[in-house]
C-alpha cells in the first residue's frame, strides 16, 4: 500500500494462490518459494476485480486490507463479498480519509485516488482494524484510530510490527 517491498517468513505461500494472483494482476512482482513470500508493490497497484470465495478462493477476511489497497488504485476496482456481506463496515471509515467507494449491496467499487489524509478513525472489526492501519500508513498527515480492542483480539503487538517496516506508527494512551 505504500509501494514498498517485504518479506514475510515462515508462511503457506500454497495457501494463498487467489491473494497472490490479485497481487500480481495489481502489478506487484511476487516471489514465492516454500515457506516464503516476497512481495514489491509498483508506485500504484492497477484496479482489479475481487470475489470472494471458500478456500481456495479469495479469502474473505483479507477483503478489507485489500479495498485499503485498492483506495489507491490507478482505475475503479470492484470487490464483491459473497461470504459475509456485512464485512463492509470498514469502507465509513476510509472515506473518511479519502477513499472514494460506493456499496451496492454486497458489491463495493472503489475509485482509485491519488493520496489519502490522515483522519481520526474508528475500528469497528478485527481485519477492519488491520486495513484502517494500512490505509492511516499511506495517508499524508496523522491518522488515530480509535476502540482499538479490535485490533488488540487478533494482532499481537501489531504496532511493533509495522515500525519493523518502517511505518510511523506507535500506541498512545487517552
Amino acid at each position: 500500500m505504500t509501494g514498498g517491498e517485504v518479506s514475510v517468513l515462515d508462511c503457506r505461500p500454497d495457501h494463498l494462490g487467489e491473494p497472490m494472483a490479485v497481487l500480481r494482476s495489481m502489478g506487484c512482482r511476487v516471489e514465492e518459494t516454500a515457506d516464503c513470500v516476497r512481495v514489491a508493490a509498483p508506485g500504484r497497484p492497477r484496479a482489479v476485480e475481487i470475489v470472494t470465495r471458500p478456500f481456495p478462493g479469495f479469502p474473505t477476511d483479507m477483503q478489507a486490507q485489500f479495498m485499503a489497497v485498492l483506495t489507491r488504485a490507478d482505475g475503479t476496482s470492484h470487490i464483491s463479498e459473497t461470504i459475509y456481506p456485512d464485512r463492509y463496515t470498514h469502507t465509513a471509515e476510509l472515506r473518511r480519509l479519502g477513499a472514494d467507494i460506493r456499496l451496492d449491496g454486497a458489491t463495493a467499487t472503489i475509485f482509485g485516488v491519488p493520496g489519502l489524509s490522515g483522519a481520526p478513525v474508528m475500528a469497528t472489526d478485527l481485519r477492519a482494524s488491520a486495513a484502517l492501519i494500512m490505509a492511516g500508513l499511506a495517508a499524508a498527515g496523522t491518522t488515530t484510530v480509535d476502540r482499538i480492542y479490535h485490533i488488540d483480539r487478533g494482532y499481537e503487538r501489531i504496532e511493533t510490527k509495522f515500525a519493523a517496516l518502517g511505518g510511523k506508527i506507535e500506541r498512545v494512551s487517552d
